[in-house]
């Protein structure tokens, strides 16, 4: 046995429940790591996951609206794919959305679709993502980002079941399952004026929150064991062990990115391993600021955000939205940025009339 064997510990076990800090010899990764315990998909066991399981159980026969809450890679699409395929939707189509991702004054027309010459570049008829769903399940990925007015369209539909294309007069019906998620606080955002409290009653009929990575540390070893055999396999590399040093490291880091940065930092460190034996560089696993700050350095963040942010307006002359918008300069979503620019009371027509009097100086 070598030196350091002690530090090694054996991936292969993990799959039948075993817990890794018990580990101290050295051992190999098999090719089980493909049947690592999943439910649709979501690889673990622990008891916070073992819930989400079984309200996907309960729901998923039903037509019922379904929120899925949780942090920013935690797998809601998982979950949303898993409500769909237990349902007898499950042959129609799934059709998702981000809708953090359309331009605002598109995004009406992205779900409902519109008619030939209903805008300018409107040269035919086309359909939107509720039509293209029909009979299937729809999912609203980050919801919390749609904008009042397409928030408005939504509600009618939710309510009553059927919709105009843009620019058209024809009311169409809908067979729908609506599904959404979002990583915001949508009863903060209702507070601050920026989500619909009567979309959110109507979206909220069931709501699954996803636990956060963190809060399913049991599930790390599993979760590593599958991902390292997935990334090795692809990049036709054989990983026969790992340092019990990484499992460490794994286990005590806060994961802000969750199972989304797992994976990242997983096939980073197979792309980079030369050998048989996993190891992550610690310089990857930056220690998290704690969320309870003290109020000194809340108030100096939030000072350093209000100079980023009004210096994003400054140059971008008060425009928030759009490619040319502070929120594309400062690679945020716009509701998000408007909802901190209400909160640390900037006002952003200060700088479109300092852009405006600049640009009259210039002129001159």
């Amino acid at each position: 046995m070598r030196a350091n064997a002690v530090n090694i510990i054996p991936i292969n076990s993990f799959a039948h429940g075993s817990d890794f800090s018990a580990y101290r010899d050295e051992s190999t990764l098999s090719s089980d790591g493909a049947h690592a315990p999943q439910f649709e998909g979501m690889v673990g066991s622990s008891e916070p996951l073992r819930r989400v399981h079984a309200q996907v159980s309960k729901v998923a026969p039903t037509d019922a609206t379904v929120l899925i809450l949780g942090e920013t890679g935690t797998g809601k699409e998982l979950v949303a794919r898993a409500i769909h395929n237990r349902s007898r939707r499950a042959s129609r189509p799934f059709v998702r959305l981000n809708c953090a991702a359309i331009e605002p004054s598109l995004l009406i027309s992205e779900l409902f679709g519109h008619e030939r010459g209903a805008f300018t570049g409107a040269l035919q008829r086309r359909l939107g993502r509720f039509e293209c769903a029909n009979g299937g399940t729809i999912f609203l990925d980050e919801v919390g980002e749609l904008p009042r007015d397409a928030q408005a369209a939504l509600l009618r539909v939710l309510q009553e079941r059927e919709f105009e294309r843009l620019g058209g007069t024809q009311t169409i019906p809908t067979d729908v399952r609506v599904l959404a998620a979002t990583n915001r606080n949508l009863n903060s955002a209702v507070s601050e004026g920026t989500f619909r409290q009567d979309l959110l009653y109507r979206l909220n009929v069931f709501p699954i929150r996803i636990p956060a990575l963190r809060e399913r540390i049991d599930d790390i070893p599993l979760l590593a064991e599958y991902l390292i055999y997935r990334s090795a396999r692809n990049l036709g590399k054989q990983i026969s062990s790992i340092s019990r040093r990484t499992l460490e490291l794994f286990r005590t880091y806060k994961w802000p990115g969750n199972i989304r940065e797992l994976q990242n930092i997983i096939e980073r460190s197979v792309i980079t391993c030369d050998g048989e034996h996993f190891s992550v560089e610690e310089s990857w696993l930056e220690s998290v600021p704690d969320r309870n700050q003290s109020p000194t350095l809340t108030a100096d963040l939030e000072k350093r955000e209000r100079e980023m942010i009004e210096s994003a307006l400054k140059e971008c002359g008060g425009l928030v939205a759009g490619p040319s918008g502070a929120a594309a300069r400062l690679k945020i979503v716009r509701t998000t940025l408007e909802s901190r620019i209400k909160k640390l009371g900037i006002n952003k027509y200060s700088f479109k009339k300092h852009n405006c009097s600049a640009a009259i100086v210039e002129a001159g």
